[in-house]
């Protein structure tokens, strides 16, 4: 096709999304490469963001453009061999075995904790926060932190297991405010390290170590933001590995991105560029997964919440860049405020959630009273 044929073909897909090419609207997209149209029919959204990257195109309002993409389903209209290629690798590799398991930890949670600090906030917690009465992100943090405490029903005196435990802020927390002891493992050595600063002085151990390895027993476990990184064929291995790890009184708490999609719709730039070998479970897998295992004791979804959270990291990354190392480059930064629009532009339109499930072995006796 000519380059004016696909300008034409791409005016009018994106008018289906009421975005026009080069207007002058905050969710108009600015055309600066013409190059552009080629590359996004031939790579779909590799594509779309690689031209980002590189500086192809531009938006005032780039996280209301991608919703606008998204809701009127756009994406599906670019799928190309890049597409299929990402799908058929999530659904038939187990990506997230062996060294795998360890590569999302060496890609982007070892990037760098100048770069987390920035744009996180107070807390080192890289996971949707609770906003439901909070209206700032340190706030929504806390709150998560101290909402999976409550549903996990922590006293004083117990012990804790916390699957991907981050920089160790959801152990600090249930350490100095519920008087439980812990154990936290991650795959970032960078994590670790930073981890185990943090909770110097509380009862928390922090290990490199993959989860399936852990074989101890804890009054409960959880997993924050980690279970994207599990994959499709280990979600079985994950609840087993819960269930034998948890006292049989004991609760269980799985913080989760969920889809409401079919399995393994893996993206080709997220994957090449932010989370390699990561996967958004479908519920269906989820609740195949853990039967037999556990009694669901609450499913809670307050996924919009994650459209706030990503808001507010996107705008403390964007205040603190200059004061960044000059190796978080400009086609970085791109990347980076590309990954945190199309992020929250997935929550705004409802394509995926953020799931909280509280889960036990045999039921709790009279019921769960569910905390909000």
């Amino acid at each position: 096709m000519s380059q004016d044929t696909l300008k034409e073909r791409a005016s009018a897909l994106l008018e289906l999304a009421d975005i026009r090419l080069n207007g002058n609207r905050p969710t108009d997209l600015r055309v600066h490469d013409e190059r552009l149209y080629a590359r996004v029919f031939a790579h779909g959204s590799l594509g779309l963001g690689e031209s980002y990257m590189d500086g192809w195109w531009d938006a005032d309002d780039l996280p209301a453009l991608c919703t606008r993409l998204l809701t009127a389903g756009l994406d599906q209209e670019l799928k190309t061999l890049d597409t299929l290629l990402a799908h058929l690798k999530a659904r038939f590799l187990n990506l997230q075995r062996g060294e795998r398991a360890f590569e999302v930890g060496k890609v982007h949670y070892d990037l760098g904790n100048d770069l987390f600090h920035a744009m996180l906030g107070k807390r080192m917690v890289y996971s949707c926060g609770y906003w439901a009465a909070s209206d700032n992100l340190d706030d929504a943090q806390a709150a998560k932190l101290d909402l999976i405490c409550r549903k996990l029903q922590l006293k004083p005196g117990q012990r804790v297991l916390d699957i991907g435990c981050g920089w160790g802020e959801a152990l600090k927390y249930a350490a100095e405010h519920y008087g439980v002891a812990g154990v936290g493992v991650t795959i970032s050595q960078e994590q670790a390290e930073y981890a185990r600063q943090l909770c110097a002085g509380l009862p928390v151990e922090i290990r490199l170590q993959d989860y399936r390895e852990v074989d101890e027993r804890y009054d409960a476990v959880y997993s924050i933001g980690m279970f994207e990184h599990v994959g499709r064929r280990n979600y079985r291995t994950y609840f087993e590995t819960v269930r034998r790890c948890l006292k049989d009184d004991g609760l269980s708490l799985l913080h989760t991105i969920g889809s409401n999609g079919a399995p393994a719709q893996t993206d080709p730039w997220i994957e090449k560029y932010i989370f390699p070998n990561s996967m958004i479970p479908a519920a269906s897998e989820v609740s195949a997964a853990l039967e037999d295992l556990f009694v669901v004791e609450d499913w809670h979804n307050f996924g919009t919440d994650y459209d706030r959270t990503l808001t507010a990291w996107r705008d403390n990354i964007e205040v603190a860049w200059p004061t960044l190392p000059t190796s978080y480059d400009e086609r970085f930064r791109r990347m980076w405020r590309y990954y945190l629009a199309v992020s929250a532009a997935v929550f705004r339109s409802r394509r995926d959630q953020l799931w909280q499930l509280t889960l036990s072995p045999h039921g709790v006796v009279g019921g769960y009273r569910v905390p909000r």
